[in-house]
């Protein structure tokens, strides 16, 4: 299991994602570290259950998804994201899911550091556009989103459940 540290863009310089506090890395399998931070963060992101190691595996290890982590500067991993790439007829496409950031590290940046690597990542791989969701109740999720461009869609999501 490796982190790959993710703080360098072209020519060596800070990415637009870079936040002194934070470094955000690309999870290349699932550690034991990893999947005790899901299982610290996904609740305080969902009501359902955090994904057990062998999940969190296929999860990382899904040829569409990039998973990205913050660590803060005593290197505790303190927020996750999933950016999914997938191709359609019209182009190729961005998602990003399961933004969650600790209660205990809100409002230092870190997620909008996670939701910018996540938007260059999507550029870098040509997709045409980059797409989450938000439920109404996380103001301060969607207040940022709207500081970092994201524009609200008029559309309506539906959901099956199997």
């Amino acid at each position: 299991m490796r982190f790959m540290a993710d703080q360098t863009g072209a020519g060596g310089a800070a990415p637009a994602s870079a936040h002194p506090d934070v470094r955000i890395e690309v999870c290349e399998g699932a550690s034991d570290e990893l999947v005790a931070a899901f299982a610290r963060l996904h609740p305080q992101l969902s009501s359902s259950p955090p994904p057990a190691a062998a999940a969190l595996e296929r999860i990382v290890g899904h040829a569409a998804n990039t998973v990205l982590i913050a660590r803060d500067s005593a290197g505790g991993i303190v927020g996750a994201m999933i950016l999914v790439l997938f191709p359609l007829a019209s182009g190729l496409r961005a998602w990003i899911e399961d933004v969650v950031v600790d209660e205990s590290a809100r409002g230092r940046g870190i997620g909008a550091a996670l939701n910018r690597r996540a938007v260059e990542i999507a550029q870098q791989a040509g997709a045409r556009t980059v797409d989450l969701t938000s439920r109404p109740d996380r103001e301060a999720a969607n207040r940022l989103y709207a500081r970092l461009g994201f524009n609200q869609r008029n559309t309506n999501v539906y959901r099956l459940e199997l």
